[in-house]
């Protein structure tokens, strides 16, 4: 580490590397932060205890002092949040009375006015907390002026610049040492700024990562909102995977557990009811579903208060950069020896009197030479060892894998994908196969009920109840009504209802309003008891409603076949109770499979009666509902079309090798029928076990049974999340880099488990999204295929940037090494190397790094997790052009003069123009070698080369500005004006280095 950190700057190759100390900093602070909010609660209470007027310490309740209208002061809602005080909270009648204090209604919410929202923002806070202030760019030049051999460039260009004007005058002695300063603020001042650049990017994608999008109930309807726009006096519904977007009391849930592990420590859940109400910012639904109103946001929150007090830099370091680290540090190695190789012959040669000047001259004579004359000489051999090592060290190298990221994660954003961890960049491009969900990813995740078979009979139309008893009708809207986590919002103004909940609840709820539901009324006829949300492991959910003083019903909803396999009886055309023979099940069974042959998502409806005295009358939380015995209702039949584009999409994967494996909790015929439609499977092919396979199937068999068929399985059907991480495990077991898309809660051991977790934007829970790396904002499959896409694209603008930077390496390494031994000169001073520098360094990495992916990108097989990053092509490229430069810029470095007929100028400006001609000549071979970068693999490199408009710019820049140091800046450079034929020849080699 410490030879390292003499070669290399650690502040900019390590800037997004994982620091150790601060996450324990950052786990100190969460404690100390966690420990003061106990303290200051302690001293709250043992303040409001000595109070005089215990009566209004509790209501809260000022009206003399009370904020702009609220009948609540800010500091008595502050202490509420801070205490869970549950004896303040039925002082002021509790959460009914709380919501009339800040002025909101349970059941609509607050008024969804621009104006009612800025009152509560201005009187109660924000729902942001204060970010801790950016780096400026200052701050970004200071961590480039570390740099060790920079440093070091900077102190002989200070010895060089005293020296220089003492001997040779103010006007004349400042050219060497101020030329080499300028060229080193120059490094400076475009390292900073590419690294300030990067810096406002993450900043940004980090701010994308925390604006969670939630759903809120204003005026009675439901709508999504970012959480930064929350106030005090919200109704936010919660479901199981969301996070708890503020502080809040619980007005109403059923089996609502919540994760507090974040905020407390403890790994357990902790159950919500009105006995404990209180919800902190932060934690996490585990289970159940309810509601709540927000009583503190943003900074008043303990939550806001931790998140004000960590820091965001993003802590990672990715394989890819470990990997580069390493052959930076190793070539810097290099680098360091060849420049010490470099100093100590210069030196020897310059103090024995073999060094000489252009005109024959001995540069250093013992006992004559003066000691400033000898010490500038001393100077110079010392500067053009360090700027050999300046070269040398490959800082290019893991700059271009952060350039590289930040700009694919910045056009990632724009093809709907939010990266939340970089290494999932550059393993996306090797993932041999995705395992993808079906809803809503496969499919657009719009239903409509299509199909439905009641009293034993299809319903034609599907909403013509005409035929069925008002009996019959009243139980099916019954359980519709009651058994949804969704809602029904009819506006004042008769138009048409507004529909909330997950897809298939909105299909549902829309198909009940078809045949004769009033949502709001059904509702309030009978009252809830208890719920069994859905669960993906049961594929059911069910109620208990009270409808009499006596009389329970028991209503199920869920997946048909495991609905069906419970019912022991069925509902007749009469309303009549008949017992379900083999005769009828089979019926059913049929028009289940028929259904789901069609692609449809077949979901059925069974209840049963309970007598109000076999319900627990405590602890009912814990009571399991009847499962058994049950009564069918009905089925529907649910059609969810498959995207556009999906099709075109699985094929594209096909042909880049990546196999696309369909993981569905629908019904295995279901799950065929669109596997066919979107390309996953060939009608031609084998479509059966093992090729297809149900979750129950796969999840029985023994880990060797599971490892030998996992290759094989390309569609699971009723699957349970536990089936897809079996799936996930045997895959990665036989060397698969596996992709896995999920949105629920349970899919997150899935996501976690795989080589790159895909969670779903719009559908996705924040439990999942957190599991993720990378979160598909429009939940569409063709945005996973453009995640592979930019995935290779990242690993191969790395690998084009490691071919360009390694060959000037090598080629100004050997050109200079060679010339130093033989000559003890440099024909490439410090001046010029430092500009050659920042073309193969930042500018370089910058041009090629930002290289949009192509589609000859998924044409090829996906890069295997250990693959060399040098390719035999690479290597093959490089030394060509290494050899090629190093042979034609020594040709003309010992016979220059010769070749280009300077022996009529004087030997002094000869060796000028020869230098400069190299130089010239050096600088055009990398411009024209950045061309050959673009497309190792390819002849025709200058194809789409204009759509780059970076690019484009970078060498029109560095070609403009080599024209500029060559015609006007040579007193810096120390070099001449080349004549026309010169800058021809110049060109023309530069040109030949393209076809090499």
């Amino acid at each position: 580490p410490e030879q390292a950190a003499l070669v290399l700057n650690a502040s900019r190759r390590f800037r997004y590397t994982l620091d150790l100390k601060k996450e324990e900093e950052k786990e100190i602070i969460r404690r100390t932060i966690r420990s003061h909010a106990q303290v200051i609660r302690a001293v709250f209470l043992f303040k409001e205890a000595g109070e005089n007027d215990p009566r209004e310490a509790y209501t809260g309740i000022k009206f003399t002092t009370a904020s702009r209208g609220f009948p609540i002061e800010m500091e008595k809602l502050k202490t509420l949040n801070r205490d869970h005080d549950s004896v303040l909270l039925q002082e002021i009648r509790g959460v009914k009375g709380l919501s009339d204090l800040l002025k909101s209604n349970l059941d609509r919410g607050i008024n969804p006015t621009e104006d009612e929202l800025l009152q509560r923002r201005d009187v109660f806070g924000a729902n942001t907390y204060p970010r801790k202030k950016r780096k400026s760019i200052l701050r970004f030049v200071f961590d480039a002026c570390k740099d060790l051999t920079l440093i070091i460039l900077m102190v002989a260009a200070a010895i060089s610049l005293t020296l220089g004007m003492a001997t040779e005058g103010v006007k004349e002695g400042w050219y060497e040492g101020g030329s080499i300063f300028l060229a080193v603020f120059l490094v400076i001042l475009v390292t900073a700024t590419s690294d300030y650049r990067q810096s406002l990017q993450f900043q940004h994608l980090n701010e994308e990562k925390q604006n969670i999008q939630v759903e809120v109930l204003r005026g009675g309807k439901r709508f999504r909102t970012s959480i930064f726009d929350l106030v005090v006096g919200d109704v936010v519904p919660l479901n199981i995977g969301d996070q708890v977007p503020a502080d809040g009391i619980l007005i109403s849930g059923h089996s609502l557990a919540i994760d507090e592990s974040s905020m407390t420590g403890e790994s357990k859940t902790v159950h919500k009811d009105q006995k404990a109400p209180f919800l902190m910012s932060g934690c996490k639904v585990a289970d159940g579903y309810g509601s709540m109103l927000v009583t503190g946001v943003g900074i008043n929150t303990e939550w806001g208060q931790l998140m004000a007090n960590l820091s965001e830099d993003n802590g990672e370091e990715t394989p890819l950069q470990v990997r580069l680290n390493g052959v930076a540090t190793f070539i810097g190695m290099v680098g360091l020896s060849v420049a010490g190789v470099v100093l100590g012959v210069l030196a020897i040669r310059y103090f024995t009197g073999h060094t000489k000047n252009p005109d024959g001259t001995v540069q250093f004579r013992a006992g004559t030479t003066g000691l400033k004359q000898g010490f500038m000489g001393a100077i110079r051999i010392l500067t053009i060892a360090v700027t050999i090592v300046v070269v040398a060290v490959p800082e290019g190298l893991p700059l271009a894998v952060t350039l590289t990221l930040a700009y694919s994660m910045r056009k990632m954003m724009l093809d709907k994908a939010l990266v939340r961890r970089l290494s999932s960049c550059e393993t996306m491009g090797s993932a041999t196969t995705i395992c993808s969900d079906k809803t809503g990813t496969l499919t657009l995740n719009k239903m409509t009920v299509v199909e439905a078979h009641f009293i034993g009979t299809r319903l034609d139309p599907c909403d013509d109840v005409r035929a069925i008893s008002s009996s019959s009708a009243a139980l099916l809207i019954e359980g519709i009504a009651q058994n949804t986590t969704g809602t029904v919002f009819l506006p004042e103004d008769g138009g048409a209802a507004d529909v909330t909940g997950s897809p298939t609840e909105k299909a549902i709820l829309s198909w009940g309003l078809k045949i004769g539901m009033d949502f709001n009324d059904v509702r309030s006829k009978s009252s809830v008891l208890h719920v069994f949300p859905f669960n993906s492991e049961k594929k059911r959910g069910g109620v208990a409603v009270q409808v009499s003083d006596t009389g329970v019903h028991i209503h199920w909803k869920g997946a048909a076949e495991l609905v069906l396999s419970s019912c022991k009886s069925w509902l007749s055309l009469d309303g009549s109770v008949q017992p379900m023979g083999a005769q009828k099940r089979n019926e059913y069974k049929k028009s289940i499979e028929d259904m789901a042959k069609s692609s449809l998502r077949c979901v059925a409806f069974a209840y049963c009666q309970c007598d109000i005295e076999k319900i627990p009358k405590e602890d009912i939380a814990d009571w399991k509902l009847p499962e058994e015995d049950l009564t069918l209702l009905g089925i529907v039949g649910i059609k969810d079309p498959c995207r556009p584009g999906v099709r075109s999409a699985v094929q594209l994967c096909k042909n880049a090798g990546v196999k696309v494996r369909m993981v569905t909790g629908d019904n295995i015929e279901t799950a065929k029928a669109i596997a066919l439609e979107c390309g996953i499977l060939d009608a031609n092919g084998v479509i059966s076990e093992p090729f297809v396979i149900e979750g129950k199937a796969f999840r029985e068999m023994s880990e060797i049974a599971r490892g030998e068929i996992a290759d094989k399985i390309t569609v699971m059907g009723r699957s349970s999340p536990n089936d897809k991480l079996l799936l996930v495990q045997a895959l990665k077991r036989k060397g698969h880099v596996v992709a896995v898309t999920g949105d629920g809660t349970n899919d997150a051991p899935a996501l976690h488990e795989a080589d790159i977790g895909l969670a779903m934007g719009m559908s996705g829970t924040e439990v999942a999204k957190e599991s993720s790396d990378i979160i598909i904002l429009d939940d569409d499959f063709t945005s996973v295929v453009k995640v592979v896409r930019w995935g290779r694209s990242v690993y191969a603008n790395i690998q084009k940037f490691i071919q360009f930077q390694l060959t000037v390496n090598v080629a100004a390494l050997v050109i200079n090494v060679i010339a130093a031994v033989s000559s003890g000169d440099v024909p490439l001073n410090a001046v010029e190397l430092l500009w050659v520098n920042l073309i193969m360094d930042t500018l370089g990495a910058l041009a090629l790094a930002t290289e949009p992916p192509t589609d000859n990108l998924m044409k090829r097989q996906p890069v295997g997790r250990r693959e060399p990053l040098v390719t035999n092509i690479m290597w093959r490229n490089l030394f060509v052009q290494a050899i090629y430069q190093i042979a034609i810029l020594l040709i003309f470095n010992f016979s220059g003069k010769k070749i280009l007929r300077l022996q009529n100028e004087s030997p002094d400006n000869a060796e000028k123009m020869k230098n400069t001609f190299i130089f010239n000549t050096f600088v055009f071979c990398q411009i024209f070698n950045e061309f050959n970068a673009r497309k190792p693999e390819e002849r025709n490199v200058f194809k789409g080369v204009t759509k780059n408009h970076l690019f484009m710019g970078i060498v029109c820049v560095t070609t403009v500005f080599q024209i500029l140091i060559v015609e006007f800046l040579g007193k810096f450079f120390k070099i001449v004006r080349l004549n026309w034929s010169l800058w021809l020849v110049s060109v023309a080699i530069g040109v030949v280095s393209y076809f090499t």
